[in-house]
């Protein structure tokens, strides 16, 4: 995964200075990441890079000074970075996956679900060395008869789940070399807890005996940390480098299943604080944004036959993990940890 190259060095010693050549690893393998300023961009990103990658980043508004700033909507841009890069890997994190946001802001958002994703396998179809690994969802299903396999009929309730499965066709349409990976709903290390609708819930719990709130506990869910997503990525790449027959769709999904109430009682739990003001909604109510799936669990024997070794984090560490930095007082986190 890597080569030795020269790099000149300045090595000092008392009275002397002298310039030395050392030898210097250097990553072989390449691994392009769009979306890299994202809550998985950015786990992916530093998953390969920590793994001795050469890893280039892309991001749009929140590019500089880490990304490379890049429009994915730039056709010319795109095909610029590919070309100059010469990844060995694509992997596309990069999409509007904010259901409500894409029912309001719906050509912008087909633009970057649908339109760039197909600008990105056309281009890695140009080189047949590329493996291009797309970013899916669950909500591709209906979520009325799960668990759901890579081969069942997807049925998207949502606007969302349509332009990410009309995603899903465009990039084995134009790369019949590409992985779909679906995933489920993601929480991680966030800059800050409305980045994902896991770690959002920070909120509600925090409100504690002052105000009760009312949260869903009819939809199924199966919160995914993003760091066994990142892993799992990797992981398949580099599998690919050894078996060109790797390709198609394949599901990771944590186990554990939880609706909304359930996540926020154990976030409570994980930090010693009261849930007593957290109550359950067991009936949806009108008007409430996009269509969601009641359960669209993931079936993942495909994945898992595969070995790749990536076990999902419990909830109660991994959430720990991605909340902590947002306690008010960090010194409670020695009680926290067990």
């Amino acid at each position: 995964m890597s080569r030795k190259d020269k790099e000149l060095k300045i090595r000092f010693s008392p009275g002397h200075v002298e310039v030395v050549e050392e030898d210097v690893s250097i990553p072989c393998q390449k691994v392009l990441v769009t979306g890299a300023t994202g809550l998985l961009g950015r786990a992916v990103y530093k998953e390969f890079h920590n793994n001795n990658w050469n890893t280039l980043g892309t991001g749009y508004h929140r590019a500089r000074p880490r990304f490379l700033p890049c429009n994915l909507l730039d056709e010319d841009a795109v095909k610029a970075v590919i070309q100059d890069f010469q990844p060995d890997v694509i992997v596309h994190c990069a999409a509007e996956r904010r259901p409500d946001v894409v029912e309001r802001h719906t050509e912008a958002a087909i633009s970057l679900n649908v339109h760039a994703t197909a600008t990105l396998a056309k281009e890695a179809a140009l080189n047949p060395r590329i493996f291009l690994i797309y970013i899916g969802t669950d909500y591709v299903f209906d979520g009325r008869n799960p668990p759901y396999g890579e081969d069942d009929a997807p049925n998207p309730l949502n606007l969302y789940g349509k332009s990410k499965l009309e995603g899903e066709r465009e990039a084995l349409r134009h790369c019949p070399g590409a992985a779909i990976l679906r995933v489920p709903i993601l929480y991680g290390e966030v800059e800050r807890v409305s980045e994902s609708a896991v770690t959002v819930l920070w909120e509600r719990v925090q409100e504690g005996a002052a105000e009760s709130c009312t949260l869903d506990h009819c939809q199924q869910r199966f919160p995914t940390d993003v760091r066994d997503v990142a892993a799992v990525c990797r992981k398949l790449a580099e599998r690919r480098l050894q078996d060109p027959s790797i390709r198609g769709i394949f599901h990771y999904s944590a186990k554990e299943q939880m609706t909304k109430y359930e996540m926020a009682v154990a976030i409570a739990q994980a930090f010693n604080l009261p849930s007593n003001h957290l109550i359950p909604l067991t009936e949806q109510p009108a008007g409430a944004g996009a269509q969601r799936p009641q359960n669209a669990q993931l079936e993942c024997s495909r994945l898992e036959l595969l070995g790749l070794g990536v076990q999902p984090r419990p909830f109660h560490t991994a959430i720990t993990d991605c909340l902590w930095p947002f306690l008010s007082d960090k010194r409670w986190r020695q009680t926290i940890f067990h």
